[in-house]
């Protein structure tokens, strides 16, 4: 060119230098190339326009999906995007490789992007060699993306916000991995670092509650939202001198400062500090951009759980008793563990009321107590909601000194009340048991509503269940009445309460869930000498072995997923000096009442005897004992206005033991034997009793008589014939 004569144009400028330019709108979908960019891309050398789907045609599909990951990208940092795109024929082969440069703008009133730039051939880099580790194309890609495959795959996983940066300090980007990591966070006004990997203790104090006006990369970038890429230290110096000095002991090269936004909001910032010089190409800021995202996607999530759990915790340290120490003889264990889901709270409960002592006239003391086990129906927020109600109507009756059955039946009228005028769909029930323990004597009064039986784990470590009188659950009808049960705990056994969630799960019924949790009881013996202890063991081996590791009722719910709340109650009885001889040696008793009102109960006397007397030598001696107890409580039932209580207890060793079996009432008339004839319905009650035991007797007491009868055990062959005379009397186990 001469001196003087007028510049070329710039399409001839571009023209000498192969290189072409292009004009792509999103708005209209179309894309419009000169001459040589329309030869760059495969076609005829001439100006055209082209559409969307013609010009996408003409690149390789991943490509494409670069060019669409970038662009936003450079709109929002008001950067170039720079790709490099690899331009396929008919058949997908690549005719050539070429690098695109742009100035994209985004039009919000349109929601588009408008794109002018150019494409000029490059020559593609050799495997292995330093330039390929910024390349678009070639290994570096799949590299990369299998990369974020698996750091998204890995902080999706992650529960905790030191899991999160545990899995963020774990990264290996592909071609450059920073080696000095910080994540910021905002409280109020002020900058603090959530955690940090590659500094030593302390360094982060002078970046720790640091104003965000100050002129300082994560400031800036949580105050507009954008990031900053800082690849000398020289550039470190020159944008931010006052926070270089604190900067420039870490002896880093480079740092890249990305927000964390989630939500569309600005949450924090994550700072990538490299000991060597990052060039921060288009592709290495998409990668350092995606894993931003992926970050504070992560955070959020954690954050949200992190406050659901102490939400979680919070409301069951609220709705969870504490439980009573120091209560004489006694010890008390409990648990509760959610199903897992949702806010881990349920319509499971416990709880341990104080009782009012002598002024109601019922106890000589103040040590009596109750305990409450129950499940409302359902696993929700409305579930754990009338919980709590009934909860606290229920610590109100029992304060108000009313007895079990008066309690259970308040609380079925309130919880009625508070339910019966919703959507039928809504309706909630409630199963309860109400119990309450005088620790002097061992006594307890149960009452039950629609709840499984209390389980006695005796002192020679025979598991029972423990019959009880019992209503329908509360809230389903206002006026139903909850007989109560009294029996004895005696020294050395434990009672457990719980609900049908540590029965009923993991594929078991009732009865086979039964037969697990009776097994776990057996094995796990609580003594005197380390009675808490092992009281708390117990409990952990119970709700162990049908979900594995749990804890305390007063820590952190568990994790896993579990199909229904479980909550357990123990309660211990130790071990008192015996003041005769025969006490000493007495390894198993039960007491059981039966009321006039309750006929029906003879056949649970019946089956609890059964198994008070499980590993019984002989099986007609068990069979003569059944007989003789449902003849004697029969007889109570039957000429008198009293109730029957049964008392059987077990002495000396096995294989020569002794049952005795006393049926007292407060009836004042004394048994006579009679002489019925053949075809007499009645009357023969002691001449069972002559026949079948090994001895019997009459004690009148002050108000009342008791009959007994013992037993002495013998081998299978030695039997006195029990079970054939019960044949032979026509007596069924069902009155």
């Amino acid at each position: 060119m001469r001196t003087g004569e007028p510049l070329p144009s710039t399409g001839d400028i571009l023209a000498a230098l192969a290189t072409g330019l292009w004009h792509w709108d999103t708005a209209t979908e179309l894309v419009t190339v000169d001459a040589e960019a329309a030869r760059l891309l495969g076609l005829p050398a001439r100006p055209t326009t082209l559409t969307e789907a013609q010009a996408r045609a003409r690149l390789h599909p991943d490509d494409w999906n670069e060019i669409t990951g970038v662009v936003p990208l450079a709109v929002a940092e008001g950067t170039l995007a720079e790709v490099r795109i690899r331009i396929i024929d008919e058949q997908g082969h690549v005719l050539r490789v070429v690098r695109s440069r742009s100035k994209p703008s985004y039009d919000r009133e349109r929601h588009a992007y408008e794109l002018i730039g150019t494409l000029q051939e490059v020559t593609e880099p050799a495997p292995g060699t330093s330039s390929a580790r910024s390349a678009v194309t070639g290994d570096w890609r799949r590299s990369r993306e299998a990369f974020l495959l698996d750091a998204g795959r890995a902080l999706a996983e992650a529960r905790s916000t030191e899991e999160v940066l545990r899995v963020a300090a774990g990264l290996s980007m592909p071609g450059f991995s920073p080696d000095g990591l910080a994540v910021f966070g905002v409280e109020g006004e002020r900058l603090t670092i959530i955690g940090h990997h590659g500094y030593a203790p302390g360094d982060d104090g002078p970046f720790t509650h640091m104003p965000l006006s100050t002129n300082y990369p994560a400031a800036e970038v949580v105050r507009t939202g954008r990031a900053v890429y800082l690849s000398s230290p020289g550039d470190y110096r020159d944008r931010y001198p006052a926070a270089w000095p604190l900067a420039e002991q870490f002896g880093r090269r480079s740092w890249a400062f990305l927000p964390l936004t989630a939500g569309g909001h600005t949450m924090g910032a994550w700072m990538a500090a490299f000991s060597y010089p990052v060039a921060f190409t288009p592709d290495e800021r998409a990668v350092l951009t995606t894993v931003a995202r992926m970050l504070a996607q992560a955070l959020s999530r954690a954050s949200a759980a992190e406050t659901q759990r102490e939400l979680t915790e919070g409301l069951q340290r609220s709705m969870l008793p504490s439980l009573i120490a120091g209560i004489p003889g006694m010890n008390v264990a409990a648990r509760y563990i959610p199903t897992g889901g949702g806010l881990q709270v349920g319509g499971d409960w416990y709880d341990m009321i104080p009782l009012p002592g002598g002024a109601t006239g019922r106890s000589t003391d103040g040590g009596r107590f109750a305990l409450v086990i129950g499940d409302v129906q359902g696993h929700d927020v409305r579930a754990a909601g009338l919980m709590g109600q009934l909860r606290i109507a229920l610590r109100a009756y029992a304060a108000e000194g009313h007895r079990p059955d008066a309690v259970l039946s308040r609380a079925s009228r309130f919880l009625h009340g508070i339910t019966h005028d919703e959507e039928l769909a809504q309706l909630r029930f409630a199963t309860c048991l109400y119990a309450e323990a005088d620790p002097a004597t061992g006594r307890l009064e149960v009452a039950r509503a629609g709840h499984p039986d209390p389980v006695v784990r005796m002192a020679d470590g025979t598991v029972m269940t423990r019959p009880t009188a019992g209503g329908p659950p509360l809230g389903v009808d206002p006026d139903a009445d909850y007989p109560t049960t009294r029996f004895t705990l005696e020294p050395g056994e434990t009672m457990m309460l719980c609900t049908d969630g540590l029965i009923e799960t993991g594929g078991h019924d009732m009865e086979s869930g039964w037969r697990r949790v009776r097994a776990i009881l057996e094995e796990h013996a609580v003594s005197d000498a380390d009675r808490e202890r092992g009281l708390e063991e117990l409990a952990d081996a119970l709700v162990q072995g049908v979900h594995g590791p749990s804890s305390h009722h007063t820590t952190g719910p568990l994790t896993d997923r579990r199909e229904d709340d479980i909550a357990v109650l123990l309660l211990y009885r130790g071990e008192e000096p015996e003041r005769e001889e025969t006490a000493r040696t007495r390894v198993r008793s039960t007491l059981l009442s039966v009321a006039q009102d309750e006929p029906e109960r003879i056949a649970e006397a019946r089956q609890y005897l059964r198994e008070l007397l499980h590993d019984w030598v002989s099986p007609d001696q068990v069979d003569s004992a059944v007989l003789l107890v449902s003849e004697l409580i029969t007889n109570v039932l039957v000429h008198t206005d009293a109730d029957a209580l049964l008392l059987a207890e077990i002495f000396g060793q096995s294989g020569a033991r002794r049952l005795r079996v006393q049926v007292t009432d407060t009836g004042a008339d004394l048994p006579h034997k009679r002489r019925p004839g053949e075809l007499a319905s009645s009357g023969r009650g002691l001449m069972l009793i002559e026949l079948l035991a090994d001895a019997w007797g009459v004690e009148p007491q002050g108000k009342g008589k008791s009959i007994w009868f013992e037993l002495y055990e013998q081998d299978g062959e030695g039997g006195e014939g029990g079970g054939a005379a019960a044949v032979e009397w026509g007596l069924s186990d069902e009155l």
